[in-house]
């Protein structure tokens, strides 16, 4: 519904091998963390590997298999969400971005035993900043 606002821009960050940006929910509803069915992040062309991808929302950090089930935690369309996966960047280059969104609308049946599903993607160019110490 609104793709060019996914990614957050200039929040890309490096923090060792691992790189992440900032993510908005492409809906206007808030969704439970089971919702957020899968998601990409390309940066110059290269794909993070599936496996180490991570989902951070609300303070805590999920592999996509615990967002399966998790019904607990919301993603509101007013607070970002931070994706990140195993890509090891330059930090003073700047870098094309690319994230891609599987959502599942469970309030929009489409079918017998199926919902609404809307796959999303945004892309951008910026530096990459890296990552302070807590």
């Amino acid at each position: 519904m609104i793709p060019d606002r996914i990614i957050e821009q200039d929040t890309l960050t490096i923090d060792g091998d691992r790189a992440s940006v900032e993510v908005r929910l492409p809906w206007y509803r808030a969704l439970p963390a089971s919702c957020i069915a899968g998601a990409t992040l390309t940066i110059d062309g290269v794909t993070a590997p599936a496996d180490s991808l991570r989902w951070e929302m609300n303070g805590r950090t999920f592999t996509f298999a615990e967002l399966r089930r998790n019904i607990e935690e919301w993603w509101f369309p007013t607070d970002s969400a931070v994706l990140s996966g195993g890509l090891a960047l330059d930090e003073t280059a700047e870098h094309k971005v690319e994230v891609g969104l599987i959502l599942y609308i469970p309030y929009i049946v489409i079918g017998a035993d199926e919902v609404l599903h809307i796959e999303e993607h945004d892309a951008k160019t910026m530096t990459a900043r890296k990552a302070v110490a807590a």
